[in-house]
């Protein structure tokens, strides 16, 4: 077990396994040693996060759904890593999407429910370039999606 996941179990959390494309691309690329991974969407054990912020959701419940999308970036992650998160370097950036109101306007906090955790898992690797946009709708419904660059040896 690696270092982030051993802080993951502390957190009460694990890994899930990698999801397999909804669509005609590829969950991760790697090239050099950066690692390229797909958008993942607010999926977890109980199912799809549906919903929009400012409408049917609220800061909290975007940040537990971000955290989801974190969770299933890492997944990735390890699939590509044959195993092995330790082999991480860093977290160069990631790309929030979050389905909202026009009038929301905290869609930086929600991301932040992926960045805090990828920190949290990853320490001062874990620390990002980032952006977060919102959109009026995200595929399957979900309530958000991020995408990631990592940095691997």
């Amino acid at each position: 077990m690696s270092d982030a996941e051993k802080r993951l179990s502390d957190l009460g959390l694990t890994l899930p396994e990698a999801a397999a494309p909804v669509a005609n691309y590829v969950p991760f690329v790697r090239t050099g040693n950066h690692l390229y991974v797909s958008g993942q969407i607010s999926f977890g054990p109980d199912g799809l996060v549906k919903g929009r912020l400012g409408e049917t959701m609220n800061v909290e419940q975007g940040q537990s759904a971000a955290r989801l999308c974190a969770l299933n970036l890492m997944a990735q992650l390890k699939a590509a890593l044959d195993g092995d998160l330790s082999r991480l370097v860093r977290v160069v950036k990631l790309g929030g999407f979050v389905c909202a109101t026009p009038e929301f306007e905290a869609i930086p906090k929600v991301i932040n429910g992926a960045s805090d955790l990828m920190v949290e898992a990853f320490g001062d690797a874990g620390r990002h370039a980032r952006s977060a946009v919102s959109c009026p709708v995200l595929p399957l419904g979900a309530a958000v999606e991020i995408d990631a660059v990592f940095e691997i040896a």
